[in-house]
C-alpha cells in the first residue's frame, strides 16, 4: 500500500495541524531530542553502574517517557488558544494540589521534598508541571484585567504567584521559584506594567535574594561557593569545567569522555558538561544555537499577535524555555551559582521530559496560524 501524502486539501485533523504548525520550531525540538538520546547514551550507564544498576537503567527509563512527551506534545498542539487555556487552568489546579502534598507525602531527598510516590504510583516532581500551566493562566489573568478593567485579573494573577512561591519555597525549591517570578514579571511587563511597579517589583526582587541567603543555608553555601571556591566543597563544578578544557573545539570523541565516569550528575544537572568533553564547544554551540532559536522564533511569532492573551502565554512559555536552558548551562560553566535545573529535552528526568512536552505543546498550539474565529 502507497505512504498516504498529506496535502493542502487535506481536511482532516493531522491534515490542517501539519499545514498550520511551525515546522522550524519542530524541527529545532526534534534535534534538541535527538541530541538528548545521544548524551543519554553517553552519560547514562555510568551513572547507571554507581547506583548499583543495570548498565542501560536510565537510558530505558528516560526512553519510556520520550513517547508519552512526543504525544503529549503532539495532542496538546492540536488544541485551539481557547481550549488551551481551559487545559492549563484544569492542569494548573491539579499539578497545584500534588505539588502541596509534596509537603506532607513527599520523599525527602537532600532536605527537600519535590518528589511525591502514593502507593505503587509516582508522580515525580509535580512542581515541573505548575511552571508551563501557571505561565498560560497568569497570561489569560492579565490579558482579561487588559480588556476589562473592572476585573482584578492583575490581583489574581498577583495572588497565584504568592500560592506558588510559598509551597515551592517550603520544599524548598529557590531555583524555581526564582523562574516562576521571573516569568511572571515579564509577562506583567509585556502587558504594560507602569514604571512605578517596574521599580518596585525590582526592588523586592532584589531584597528576595538577599533574604534567600540568609533564610536557606543551601542557597547560602552555594553563594558562597560561588563567590570563594576555597569555601567549600566545588568539586561538580571543577570537574564541569575541566571536561570543556578536556573536550576543546573537537571533543574526544563520542563514548571517550571521562567526567561521566566521575561527576555524580553527569546525567542531569552536568550534561551540558558531557556534550562539551565528548563532543566539543561545536557541539554545545548547536545546542545553544538550538535553545535560542526556539525562544527567538516563539516571540517573533507572538509579537505578531493581535490576541494579547496568545501573546503573553507564548511570551511566558518561551522565556521560561530559555531561563531554564540558561540556568542549567551557566552553571556547568561557573557562570552563576550552580542550581539542580534539568537542561530541556537534553536531561535525564520523566517528569521534566513531559512537562517540557506540555509547555511546547501549548506554544505549538498557540502560534498555529489559524483563523479570527479560532482566537477568540
Amino acid at each position: 500500500m502507497a505512504a498516504r501524502t498529506i496535502t493542502r486539501l487535506d481536511t482532516s485533523t493531522v491534515g490542517r495541524w501539519w499545514w498550520t504548525v511551525d515546522k522550524w520550531m519542530l524541527a529545532a525540538t526534534a534535534l534538541l531530542i535527538a541530541i538528548g538520546i545521544l548524551l543519554n547514551l553517553a552519560a547514562g550507564p555510568p551513572a547507571a553502574e554507581r547506583i548499583g544498576a543495570t548498565t542501560f537503567h536510565f537510558v530505558r527509563k528516560q526512553m519510556v517517557f520520550l513517547p508519552l512527551a512526543l504525544m503529549t506534545m503532539f495532542a496538546i498542539s492540536l488544541l485551539a488558544p481557547v481550549n488551551v487555556r481551559r487545559f492549563a487552568v484544569i492542569g494548573f489546579m491539579i499539578s497545584g494540589v500534588l505539588t502541596l502534598l509534596t509537603l506532607v507525602l513527599g520523599e525527602d531527598i537532600n532536605g527537600a521534598r519535590r518528589w511525591l510516590s502514593i502507593g505503587p504510583i509516582h508522580f515525580g516532581q509535580p512542581s515541573e508541571f505548575v511552571k508551563p500551566f501557571f505561565a498560560v493562566v497568569s497570561a489569560w489573568m492579565f490579558a482579561e484585567h487588559k480588556m476589562r478593567e473592572d476585573f482584578p485579573g492583575n490581583l489574581i494573577a498577583a495572588g497565584m504567584l504568592g500560592a506558588v512561591a510559598l509551597i515551592l519555597l517550603s520544599q524548598p525549591d529557590v531555583g524555581m521559584t526564582l523562574v516562576v517570578s521571573a516569568v511572571w514579571c515579564a509577562q506583567f511587563f509585556i502587558a504594560g506594567l507602569p514604571i512605578f511597579w517596574v521599580i518596585l517589583i525590582a526592588i523586592i526582587g532584589l531584597a528576595g535574594l538577599v533574604g534567600a541567603y540568609f533564610t536557606f543555608s543551601h542557597v547560602a553555601s552555594r553563594v558562597d561557593r560561588f563567590l570563594d571556591p576555597s569555601s567549600g566543597d566545588t568539586y561538580q563544578v571543577a570537574t564541569a569545567m575541566r571536561a570543556f578544557q578536556q573536550g576543546g573545539l573537537f571533543g574526544r570523541g563520542p563514548g571517550e569522555g571521562r567526567v561521566k565516569e566521575a561527576l555524580p550528575d553527569a546525567h542531569t544537572d552536568f550534561i551540558f558538561a558531557v556534550a562539551g568533553e565528548e563532543f566539543g564547544v561545536l557541539l554545545c554551540l548547536v545546542i545553544v544555537a538550538l535553545f535560542s532559536f526556539i525562544v527567538i522564533r516563539a516571540l517573533t511569532k507572538a509579537m505578531r499577535e493581535e490576541n494579547l492573551f496568545v501573546l503573553l502565554a507564548v511570551g511566558g512559555l518561551a522565556v521560561q524555555f530559555g531561563l531554564q536552558a540558561m540556568i542549567n548551562m551557566a552553571s556547568s560553566l561557573h557562570m552563576m551559582p550552580t542550581k539542580g535545573m534539568t537542561l530541556p529535552f537534553i536531561s535525564y528526568g520523566g517528569s521534566s521530559l513531559v512537562a517540557l512536552g506540555v509547555a511546547v505543546g501549548m506554544i505549538l498550539a498557540l502560534t498555529r496560524r489559524r483563523r479570527d474565529s479560532e482566537g477568540r
